[in-house]
């Protein structure tokens, strides 16, 4: 079945739609099961995650995580590569932003700061992302393997220097000294009221703006430029781009390092944006939500911010749905969990079916 005849509205929004859908109408018999309406179980969740400004405000703060996450598995897996250590990259991007906010924080005036932030995230992150890349296409090594060995060495890495090194000594938990109030990014609603806006305060702050950016960038790197277009040929037929003379080699590397500059980048909402510091596990399993947040995405980069408003939707709602009936959080979990097998371990029960049947319709109205 020819992809190229598939529009865009299909991949990425009706059958995305469709697997949602289903995973909810999955979800409808959890509910029962729970002794919960599932209407009122769904109006909970909604109200509590767009119904007031806070919670709008909640849904963003983990939706811009997301982005940063689910963008860094997209752009891995238009090379053809499953980068599943997004959560360690994430976790030494966040090194990267402390140190420059400790280190720096009382130095640097604020607009000569931020940059510099964002680039030892970025290049943290990408520096961990390296080294699979380069045991991958120099020495065969396969990706998944490496990424997943490198969540734990990030783990191990971050323990030792939270433990031994950055903790301050009149304190027993395991993080760094609270930054310069000065290098923390503002918020969202502080923002807005310099604009004459007032919105009530919550944790999204300005890098969610910077999600947004690198999402559209990604857009445009990976479709209109001659990189973005290698990196998807490898990705599609690694084979015939080798033939054509694109170096799989470099594809990969590139691909990887771009892949863990994006999840280093989470740091900024979590590190900089929020905390104040650097705490042990701070990352929260949303490096490892990226996955399926491309997954639901299809990979593009419209398709990733909707699905990262999603899990932020989860996210949030999950937790007004516990707070509300006093159940688990770890129901948010399997609601999560009923996303995932719907967009990627079942996500070919709808697709061809959906695809042929616009084809088929597309053929009627052309012989008309």
């Amino acid at each position: 079945m020819s992809q190229q005849r598939i529009p865009l509205w299909i991949n990425v929004g009706l059958i995305p739609l469709v697997n949602l859908l289903m995973a909810f109408a999955v979800s409808v018999l959890l509910f029962y099961y729970i002794d919960i309406n599932p209407l009122d179980a769904v109006k909970v969740m909604w109200e509590g995650a767009f119904g007031y400004a806070e919670g709008i405000g909640f849904t963003l703060y983990y939706a811009t995580g997301f982005i940063f996450t689910g963008l860094a598995v997209a752009v891995a897996y238009h090379a053809g590569l499953f980068n599943i250590g997004g959560e360690g990259q994430a976790y030494v991007g966040g090194l990267g932003v402390g140190l420059v906010c400790l280190w720096l924080g009382n130095t640097l005036p604020f607009w000569l700061l931020l940059p510099l932030a964002l680039l030892a995230g970025g290049l943290f992150g990408a520096a961990w992302a390296f080294i699979p890349a380069y045991l991958q296409a120099k020495r065969g090594s396969h990706i998944v393997i490496t990424t997943i060995m490198f969540n734990f060495i990030a783990s191990s890495l971050m323990a030792y220097l939270l433990v031994d090194v950055l903790k301050p000594a009149t304190t027993m938990a395991p993080e760094s000294a609270v930054f310069a109030e000065a290098s923390w990014l503002p918020k969202l609603h502080a923002i807005l009221a310099g604009m004459g806006i007032e919105v009530p305060a919550s944790p999204v702050n300005a890098s969610l703006i910077w999600a947004l950016l690198c999402a559209v960038f990604v857009w445009g790197f990976l479709w209109y430029t001659r990189w973005g277009y290698q990196i998807r040929s490898v990705g599609s037929n690694v084979h015939a781009a080798g033939y054509a003379g694109i170096s799989y080699s470099r594809v990969t590397i590139i691909a990887m390092v771009m892949s863990g500059m994006l999840a280093g980048f989470f740091a900024l909402n979590v590190i900089q944006g929020e905390l104040h510091q650097i705490k042990l596990n701070y990352v929260e399993g949303f490096g490892f939500t990226g996955i399926a947040v491309a997954l639901m995405g299809r990979n593009h980069p419209v398709g990733v911010i909707l699905a990262s408003l999603l899990f932020g939707f989860l996210y949030q709602g999950g937790a007004e749905l516990s707070f509300e009936y006093g159940v688990d959080r770890n129901i948010v979990v399997v609601l999560q969990g009923l996303v995932i097998l719907f967009s990627g371990a079942l996500e070919h029960m709808f697709k061809p079916k959906l695809e042929t049947l616009y084809l088929r319709l597309a053929g009627k109205q052309e012989a008309e």
